[in-house]
């Protein structure tokens, strides 16, 4: 295998198991707005943000985890008869079936992109150049100027009302390093069909 394409397998893994790794603290973080929401309803009144809250840390927990989960290969599978497998049939069926994954993930990052461009104000049809257009704005003329160029943010309709930017933002980012460790793993698997571990 070329040495970019060792590199670039490496790198995403080095990356990925620090981004999941972090990512896995988020539980605790769960678990304690949880347990203030159980404790607000008991004792005081309940918190309007709690419930959301949770959400939007789960989500963080399991976009930025599902990365590291792949590269770990702890993600599920149908082990009827993959268990049985030699190595060199397991990364043949895994390179072919990778590039479902990958489809998949790319109409989800433009799905993705999309929303988080209408949950800042964007409600044309052409996301990326919207986001081409305000990194362009935000490099030449400063935050003033970029934040000039976001329409109405939209926020969440329950009685907290939270803006949607944040969360809509991670699940972009989340999706993009799943694609980068997929390719990862397609590289990695072409490896094993010749006979190199990677």
């Amino acid at each position: 295998m070329p040495k970019v394409i060792r590199a670039y397998v490496r790198g995403i893994d080095a990356m990925n198991r620090f981004i999941g790794r972090i990512a896995m603290y988020l539980i605790f973080a769960l678990i304690g707005v949880l347990l203030w929401s159980s404790v607000s309803k008991t004792f005081f009144n309940p918190s309007l943000w709690t419930l959301e809250t949770a959400q939007f840390v789960m989500v963080a927990y399991y976009i930025l985890g599902g990365p590291y989960s792949i590269q770990m290969g702890s993600n599920v599978r149908m082990d009827l008869f993959y268990g049985s497998w030699s190595v060199r049939t397991k990364a043949l069926v895994d390179a072919f079936t990778v590039l479902f994954l990958i489809t998949y993930l790319v109409i989800l990052m433009y799905g993705a992109l999309s929303s988080t461009a209408y949950s800042l104000g964007y409600f044309g049809m052409e996301p990326l150049q919207f986001f081409w257009e305000l990194l362009v704005t935000l490099v030449t003329e400063g935050f003033s100027a970029a934040g000039d160029k976001l329409g109405y943010l939209e926020r969440s309709s329950t009685a907290w009302r939270p803006f949607l930017w944040p969360v809509k933002t991670i699940l972009c980012f989340g999706v993009f390093l799943m694609l980068l460790q997929c390719l990862a793993e397609l590289f990695r698997d072409i490896g094993r069909l010749r006979g190199v571990e990677i």
